[in-house]
């Protein structure tokens, strides 16, 4: 127990952990002191008891796809009856509706489709960006943009050369999944290492485009495996400074091959954003799920080194697909901020605090904004009964 309490201690100060006492927190620190230790870190980096959120629509453009994940419910293999690719007017059309319930940033995200190469993303980021300049695009990952480069026959620093000069502002964490190459050959053997997927992180970096870094929870890794993920995020994190959040989410169990034999418990969920809080003591930002876990965990989280509760999400239909059902309203979300003591504020990409809403007085009150307004997800459900 000294051990443990000594670590607590270095690593709410601010002081670098190695992976092994990371282990050791995560699996064997009680939890009334683990979240203890998170949340003086938090204060720390942060410096205020704000908690931040986005308003945001994750479009996705085509659920054609090569690579075949196994956890992954919403793909379509080339030719399936039930593949889709929206035009650019449908596009544009969501986004539309997005920018008219206040949301600032666009996700746009699909499969591998075989045929989109970098031309297909020049087109669709520069025509978002001519029509909705005052969105922000925070899309694709490493894994599209490998795909991307393969497809049209160049480099990978090339890719991204291009599609950032067409518009894209930041890169999302998609496609990491597990890190470590265990639990990633397992879950996805046709998708690039996860060695590869930092390097293209990397790269991006190097070339100014910041992202966000995020972990699929609850698919049979150890919890060696975990750390060790947040451990090779964390060295490219010395390296770049270009990882602005953390964001673990949990894996979900509808529609797939995996069909839920292994899932992340709560604590374990709520464990791992604590221990990822201490670890990483050069990553500023750190997001909890409240999509895939719910409501009451994303609340409890603000106690665990948590600062932004992430995005009422206009529209998402990969891990709806899998089984996510959670949904809230803005209001309903700014009520879970504030009942845990915390001050809500709206955000940007770049976390920005573009609102902040010091007392319930100044809360927006637009019951509009409400998760998953529009999906696919829920378009099939209705055709379905």
């Amino acid at each position: 127990m000294a051990e443990i309490d000594e670590v607590l201690a270095r690593a709410a100060d601010g002081g670098a952990i190695s992976a092994e006492e990371a282990l050791l927190l995560y699996t064997e620190a009680p939890f009334h002191p683990l979240a203890e230790a998170a949340d003086a870190a938090r204060r720390r980096v942060i410096g205020d008891n704000i908690v931040t959120y986005i308003i945001d629509r994750n479009i996705n453009y085509t659920n054609v796809c090569v690579t075949a994940c196994k956890f992954c419910a919403f793909y379509r293999a080339p030719k399936h009856e039930e593949g889709w690719a929206h035009p650019m007017e449908e596009v544009l059309r969501r986004c539309g509706e997005a920018v008219g319930l206040g949301a600032t940033q666009v996700m746009l995200q699909g499969g591998h489709h075989p045929d989109f190469g970098v031309e297909y993303y020049e087109e669709l980021f520069s025509s978002v960006k001519a029509e909705y300049p005052e969105l922000m695009i925070h899309s694709i990952g490493p894994s599209e943009i490998a795909h991307m480069s393969k497809v049209s026959g160049v480099e990978i620093g090339e890719s991204i050369r291009r599609i950032k000069a067409a518009g894209l502002d930041s890169i999302a964490g998609a496609g990491a999944e597990m890190l470590p190459a265990r639990p990633r050959t397992a879950l996805a053997p046709l998708k690039e290492s996860g060695e590869r997927w930092l390097e293209i992180m990397e790269a991006a970096h190097l070339q100014g485009l910041e992202s966000t870094a995020t972990m699929m929870m609850g698919t049979g890794e150890t919890a060696a495996e975990r750390i060790e993920h947040l451990r090779m995020i964390r060295d490219v994190q010395d390296r770049t400074g270009g990882f602005r959040s953390f964001i673990p989410w949990t894996y979900q169990p509808e529609n797939n091959h995996l069909k839920g034999r292994t899932q992340a418990t709560t604590l374990e969920y709520l464990r791992l954003l604590a221990t990822a809080r201490l670890f990483f003591h050069n990553v500023t930002h750190l997001q909890s799920s409240w999509l895939t876990t719910g409501k009451a965990s994303g609340q409890l989280s603000l106690h665990l080194g948590v600062d932004d509760l992430g995005s009422i999400m206009l529209e998402e239909n990969v891990i709806s697909s899998a089984g996510a059902r959670h949904q809230s309203r803005l209001s309903e979300l700014i009520g879970l901020i504030r009942s845990a003591d915390r001050v809500p504020a709206q955000r940007n990409t770049l976390y920005e605090r573009m609102s902040v809403h010091w007392t319930p007085e100044d809360d927006p009150t637009d019951d509009r904004i409400r998760s998953h307004f529009s999906t696919i997800v829920a378009e099939l459900q209705v055709k379905a009964v």
